[in-house]
């Protein structure tokens, strides 16, 4: 609080504290008989037939009479009188108040407070007036309250804190009016944000300092600072980064890891501030022995141990051993075992760095859920909490399945706090979930720019609402406006369709295309609902059926006779029945360092649509980081197939190589072309293949920049036509391979990533590409 906040505060009170002197005085030397013993002044009694009141033009006398509470003819003390003084005076109503006594008759004299009449905060940019406004409990038409007015300044100025602005300052003034009236202004300076300048580690031996930066969510300053506000300086995000920092260590075996202290130090010129995180890193230990065992004599502990998964010199992470406990819990309700409690016991083997694993199968206590209680949610439906909940009324109580069920509420990003506790029920036997949630907004209005070296400058306006109606939906709407092309999107997703673990989704799409490297025009108008469902721990299964209508025109005259075949053919309509399967463990794989991506699918048309086919594809990625999780080394392999049961594929329907699939070739660069007309246009092919493999690593760079670097091959093809012209097209199967070199940039508007490449085998018709520009994707 500044010096004027605060002497405006002791002006507002001042008078106060010289009434409560003057009431001393006048109580030992009005009255009749009195001595100036300081005992004697205590046992003065006083009885008012009378009681008066001056100088309240807003409160009402019955208002000030029912703080004093003086008896009219009973005997009073004068510790009574002096405490129904300071009842009147802390009413927060009045600026002073005087207490009179004279004779039987006591006047008490008051002056109001003045009422406020407007709330104004003037100098704000970073925070609007609404959201300055909606910390203030001084309101308009209500009493002013110095006391009141100087915490709401104090409020004001922790919500700059939590953008870090700390030299933020806050001054309340007042503007008389008449009517004892006032205007009340809060004159704000909000200063520059305080970022974190340097975000260093001590007692780190294992992984570098730009490797456990890239872990916490707190950025150092970097040249986005006016951009990215992760770089900002919050102190309640360093106690979220002790966090993820141990959950960073703990996965990769560090059991003893230990976040010794966060210091946070002001620079000399006090505009940022240095963090430091102190380490104790220990040993990283792997699994040893896995062992279950029962201590419930009807319980067989083989038929439990079969069920784990976790094998001896895997790496210890804590995560994968509460999979394995879940994975048993559930085993045990399959067996109506409903107070089976899995109990980890770890042994530590100092010598050989391993910790052995026992699964011990215990009797529970047998508690009952008696309620789930949910609070906090004014707009979001009481079932989209409740379905996170795998337990219902009446089920036995699982304090696993309890966590469990909070960290999934977290998980929907619906909400900015979540806490869920349990607490006894009516009976000891039973207990009640409360589940408290504070909302926070999950809609969004976005415009923004693009540059791609393939579609050329675009325009993009997105609304997306993740939490539709309050029901937990997804409802997503994107228009896109490229150089030569036009987009728009409308997606719904239903993530519990039915009330089961059911994701249904629906899909419009039209997109025109005029893209200058083709001398013809698409068009395409889709409708894809789709339902998706686990069928294992890791895998999933999506059904869909699929209808659109693609058409081709505005085919140059000097174009390949198929292309003005598929033009002379008008628009047609496709209906496809589909499915895919999806295999994906970069989230729940035992190792945090590894993950592997795997789809496979196929869309079967011929339902009712124009073309007759099996369309199929497949794509298998996988991830690993060495040298201590400096560098990144993937490898892609991806293919499909279009089997056409009745006419000839077309345009739309075949596959294509653009850079994000084969780098070093221009889009629709290779693959089957018609080399006797004078456009040459690539016209696709029914068959694809093509493996990626790259790496990615640091550059030496500071880490603020956020540029990495990286290497890549590819190799691939496409191929397959079932109208060759003749044999005027050549549509052989010839591999193309390129290498190249990638500058990965994390920015404030996205990650880029830049690729300079050249092709090392090719078709003399071939269109190369040496640089290309694009978002850049995460594993």
């Amino acid at each position: 609080m500044s010096k004027n906040n605060n002497r405006f505060v002791r002006q507002l009170i001042r008078k106060c504290h010289c009434f409560r002197i003057s009431l001393l005085a006048l109580s030992f030397l009005v009255m009749a008989g009195f001595t100036l013993t300081p005992g004697a002044a205590d046992a003065q009694p006083y009885t008012f037939s009378s009681i008066a009141i001056e100088g309240n033009n807003r409160v009402e006398n019955g208002t000030v009479l029912s703080y004093a509470q003086i008896p009219r003819g009973r005997t009073v003390t004068q510790s009574q009188l002096n405490a129904s003084y300071q009842a009147v005076l802390g009413s927060g109503l009045f600026e002073s108040v005087e207490f009179i006594p004279a004779g039987n008759r006591l006047l008490i004299r008051v002056v109001e407070y003045p009422t406020i009449n407007v709330i104004n905060v003037e100098g704000n940019r970073r925070i609007d007036d609404e959201e300055a406004l909606a910390v203030f409990q001084s309101q308009p038409r209500r009493v002013l309250n110095p006391t009141q007015v100087e915490e709401d300044a104090e409020a004001l100025i922790e919500l700059y804190e939590i953008q870090g602005r700390l030299a933020a300052t806050v001054i309340p003034k007042i503007i008389a009016r008449s009517d004892n009236r006032v205007d009340l202004v809060f004159e704000v300076t909000e200063g520059r944000n305080v970022e974190v300048e340097r975000l260093s580690f001590v007692g780190n031996r294992k992984f570098s300092d730009a490797r456990l930066r890239r872990v916490l969510d707190t950025k150092q300053a970097g040249i986005f600072r006016s951009i990215v506000r992760r770089d900002t300086f919050i102190e309640d995000r360093l106690e979220f980064d002790r966090s993820i920092l141990q959950d960073f260590y703990r996965s990769r075996g560090y059991v003893d890891f230990q976040t010794l202290s966060v210091s946070s130090e002001f620079s000399r010129e006090r505009n940022a501030f240095f963090v430091t995180f102190t380490v104790r890193e220990g040993q990283s230990f792997n699994i040893g022995e896995v062992t279950t065992i029962s201590e419930i004599p009807e319980v067989d502990a083989a038929e439990f141990q079969a069920a784990v998964k976790l094998r001896p010199g895997q790496t210890y992470n804590p995560a994968v051993i509460n999979n394995s406990i879940a994975r048993l819990e559930r085993l045990a309700l399959r067996k109506g075992l409903s107070f089976l409690r899995v109990d980890p016991r770890i042994t530590r083997n100092d010598r050989d760095l391993t910790l052995d694993v026992e699964f011990a199968l215990v009797r529970g206590p047998r508690i009952f859920i008696e309620r789930i209680d949910i609070e906090g949610n004014t707009t979001t439906l009481d079932r989209v909490v409740r379905r996170q909940f795998k337990v219902v009324e009446g089920d036995p109580f699982n304090p696993r399945e309890i966590r469990e069920a909070a960290e999934r509420i977290r998980a929907l990003g619906l909400f900015a706090n979540v806490e869920v506790e349990a607490r006894v029920g009516s009976n000891q036997d039973q207990v009640i979930v409360d589940t408290n949630v504070a909302e926070q907004p999950t809609g969004s209005l976005a415009f923004g720019a693009s540059y791609d070296t393939e579609a050329g400058v675009g325009i993009t306006a997105s609304f997306r609402e993740r939490n539709f109606l309050g029901r937990g939906q997804t409802l997503n709407a994107d228009v896109t406006f490229g150089t030569d092309s036009a987009n728009y999107q409308l997606n719904f997703v239903e993530p519990y369709f039915l009330g089961r673990d059911l994701r249904f989704s629906l899909r419009g799409v039209y997109s025109e295309t005029e893209y200058e490297y083709t001398d013809y025009d698409t068009r395409l108008i889709e409708l894809r609902p789709a339902i998706e469902f686990p069928v294992s721990e890791n895998g999933k299964l999506a059904l869909s059926y699929t209808l659109s209508d693609d058409s081709i025109f505005n085919v140059d005259a000097a174009s390949s006779p198929l292309l003005q075949a598929e033009e002379a053919e008008g628009s047609l309509l496709s209906s496809a029945l589909g499915y895919t399967y999806s295999y994906d463990t970069r989230r729940g794989g035992l190792n945090p360092n590894r993950g592997v991506v795997f789809r496979f699918g196929q869309e079967i048309g011929g339902l009712g649509g124009d073309a007759q086919f099996i369309k199929s594809t497949a794509y298998l990625s996988g991830e690993t980081r060495v040298i201590n999780d400096e560098v990144v080394l993937r490898a892609t392999v991806e293919g499909g197939a279009l089997n056409m049961l009745d006419g000839n594929s077309r345009l739309n329907d075949r596959f294509f190589l653009n850079s994000s699939k084969m780098r070093g070739f221009a889009p629709v660069g290779l693959g089957p072309r018609d080399l006797t007309v004078a456009n040459e246009d690539a016209l696709g092919g029914n068959y694809f293949a093509v493996a990626r493999f790259e790496t990615e690593f640091p550059l030496g760079l500071p880490e603020e920049y956020g540029i990495r670097g990286g290497l890549f091959a590819d190799i691939g093809s496409v191929w397959g036509l079932d109208d060759d012209n003749g044999g005027l097209v050549d549509d052989d199967l010839y591999l193309r391979s390129s290498v190249g070199f990638s500058i990965f940039w994390d920015t404030g508007l996205g990650p880029l990533r830049f690729n300079f490449s050249t092709a090392l085998d090719k078709e003399s018709y071939d269109e190369e590409q040496t640089f290309d520009l694009t978002i850049s994707t995460q594993f």
